[in-house]
């Protein structure tokens, strides 16, 4: 198909079709962080040097060349979280992950491991927010939380509602930071966790908050956190802070996650 004095056919049209939604994609990821803006400039200079070297200015376009050369490896640098979330998404779409004989045979294990003591984790939940003493409780569900756990005081201990409910007393030691549930263990204690500082991020919520929402974006594991002032529970998963959750609630949702392929909880 001839458009003006250009020639197109459908290779074109697909070409175009597909790096608009890797365009779209990749904007999707970095909206609401200061990523989006790094990604919208370098986007911008890109298409700069596109303009340049068409016009045919060498001493530009060579300027221009060897700075897109070395922006890309910074971006790799920049958007490492961004990154790693959008091969996640890419990986959620194998044959394993899609294959329900291999989940059955190597996955439902792993989901009873992790989903056996979710009944500690809620009622220990419960009797932290009435005590309003506040908390923050990481689960894990695939990612690895190794460097997170190592900004903490390891533990590697049997869980339980006695172990949460003292760990998170005002008079302990490790009552700052995070707890890390690895597969039903309580790993390590007064961990500490990424902050979420996106545009998106209400600045009405405290850094107990901003930490599930940080900790959530970063990884696919699920945080739970108790507000230290109205002692009502939250839970933050993939960036998403879903508020006041009844403890009646919460034991269902925590189920409905981890037993999933699906990143997020229904409202």
């Amino acid at each position: 198909m001839r458009v003006g004095f250009l020639n197109i056919n459908w290779t074109d049209v697909l070409d175009v079709f597909l790096v608009a939604v890797l365009l779209y994609q990749i904007y999707t990821l970095v909206r609401g962080s200061i990523a989006s803006r790094v990604f919208l400039g370098y986007l911008f200079v890109y298409v700069f040097y596109l303009v340049v070297r068409g016009l045919g200015l060498g001493l530009l376009t060579a300027i221009l060349q060897y700075f897109m050369g070395v922006g890309a490896v910074a971006l790799i640098v920049i958007f490492q979280q961004e990154i790693r979330r959008f091969l996640l998404i890419i990986g959620k779409s194998t044959i394993y992950t899609n294959n329900g004989l291999l989940k059955r045979i190597l996955g439902s294990s792993v989901v009873d491991v992790k989903s056996k003591n979710l009944k500690e984790i809620v009622e220990a939940s419960k009797s932290i927010a009435a005590n309003f003493t506040g908390a923050l409780i990481v689960i894990n569900k695939k990612d690895d939380l190794g460097k997170f756990i190592e900004t903490g005081e390891m533990l590697d201990a049997k869980l339980s509602k006695p172990l949460l409910v003292s760990l998170f007393n005002q008079y302990s030691e490790l009552h700052d930071g995070a707890v890390v549930i690895i597969d039903g263990r309580l790993k390590a204690a007064r961990c500490v966790l990424p902050v979420a500082d996106g545009v998106d991020v209400p600045s009405s919520l405290g850094f107990r908050h901003r930490a599930a929402m940080g900790m959530s974006e970063a990884t696919d594991a699920v945080v739970i956190v108790i507000s230290e002032q109205t002692g009502k529970i939250s839970l933050a998963v993939e960036g998403e802070l879903y508020s006041n959750i009844h403890p009646s609630e919460l034991l269902g949702r925590l189920e409905e996650y981890l037993s999933s392929e699906v990143n997020h909880l229904v409202k």
